[in-house]
């Protein structure tokens, strides 16, 4: 009940900070409607995963005597607000990952560069469509990162103490670096793989899953919450270790998604992944477990934007023959496990330690 109500004020504040923000574009030129519309789209809808373990981390760190009662309004409503500049600090992430993977699609729609680039052609201006989309989603990514700051510092001035500011603050800090130097290791493994020795492609492609999802998916989130509420040492040190595991079993899960997702509930294409040539801990076990020939066959396939749906598929069955799928399957499930295991120890409350194991489980066994 407490989650969906979260949910529920979290989606009240993004659309209320966007309203806030249309007014501010669009009276700076008409011509900047688009940034307003199309971030209004973007943050539409969603899971709020990484809104409701930062809400639960803070829940968990509180005293024996506070643990189980609901945070008062202003400590919720700072809540809300921190909650709600993670989402912004996503969406951002989003608009920039897809410019990176040439992505069409985002949850259904197209992504935020095509829009660009179809309103381009619309108007019928001059020079390149392609270009001008994606310069102008890079800006609207830049965008909602400074929205997300700025949301993200008013709920902090909220903190208890100095500490528990400067605590969160830095929280908050380690995320964006990480989660940029991920996106890097990313488009780094995606050009690199040919010149990497094999033995070394799969540990290369677990630390993608760290740096760019794991922990800013959980981890983090989890230990913003709980630093602006003043946790122990011990208690961030916990729900580093629940986090960060969960943060793994996140990401395969969304790799396996992104290869055998159903597109009605993923909102991208079937395959999407293969053709955009992602270097997977899936792609990696699988590649380990091929005979040379057939695996210069899978290299020269994987990475095609014109794949059809027949090579789809045949991507697809190489996949589970080798076994490589069980194997993922195996790892979300010895992560989950491990994740549980961690927090079942942990020295967090009863209720928040109930909740996060049900979100726990929400995330690694999503069909979206």
């Amino acid at each position: 009940m407490e989650s969906r109500r979260l949910v529920e004020l979290v989606d009240a504040r993004l659309a209320d900070l966007l309203a806030s923000r249309d007014t501010i574009v669009r009276r700076i030129a008409p011509e900047l409607g688009p940034f307003a519309r199309y971030s209004r789209d973007l943050l539409s809808g969603g899971k709020r995963f990484r809104a409701q373990f930062c809400y639960w981390g803070w829940r968990a760190v509180g005293t024996p005597a506070t643990e189980a009662a609901p945070p008062r309004d202003a400590e919720l409503a700072d809540l809300v607000d921190l909650a709600a500049g993670l989402e912004l600090f996503h969406a951002a992430a989003l608009v920039h990952d897809d410019i990176i993977d040439h992505s069409d699609t985002r949850r259904g729609m197209p992504a935020v560069h095509r829009r660009f680039e179809a309103l381009h052609g619309e108007e019928g201006w001059r020079g390149d469509a392609g270009g001008f989309g994606e310069g102008s989603a890079i800006l609207l990514g830049d965008l909602l990162l400074a929205w997300s700051d700025e949301i993200l510092s008013h709920a902090i001035l909220g903190a208890p103490s100095l500490d528990t500011h400067l605590a969160a603050r830095a929280a908050i800090d380690t995320m964006r670096t990480e989660v940029t130097l991920g996106q890097y290791l990313d488009l780094l493994e995606e050009r690199a793989w040919a010149t990497v020795d094999p033995a070394e492609s799969l540990a290369r492609a677990e630390r993608v899953i760290v740096y760019k999802s794991a922990k800013y998916s959980v981890e983090a989130p989890l230990v913003i919450g709980a630093s602006l509420r003043g946790a122990t040492d011990d208690q961030l040190a916990s729900l580093r270790r629940f986090g960060l595991p969960l943060g793994i079993a996140f990401q395969l899960r969304d790799d396996v998604l992104g290869v055998f997702g159903d597109a009605a509930r993923t909102g991208k294409p079937s395959g999407d992944d293969l053709r955009e040539g992602k270097r997977t801990v899936l792609v990696s076990l699988t590649r380990s477990r091929l005979d040379p020939s057939s695996r210069r066959l899978f290299d020269e396939l994987l990475g095609d934007p014109e794949l059809d749906e027949g090579q789809i598929r045949m991507l697809q069955e190489t996949l589970r023959q080798t076994g490589a799928l069980d194997e993922v399957e195996r790892m979300i499930a010895d992560r989950m496990r491990e994740a549980l295991g961690e927090l079942a120890d942990a020295p967090l409350g009863d209720t928040a330690k109930a909740e996060l194991a049900s979100l726990a489980r929400r995330i690694t066994q999503r069909e979206a």
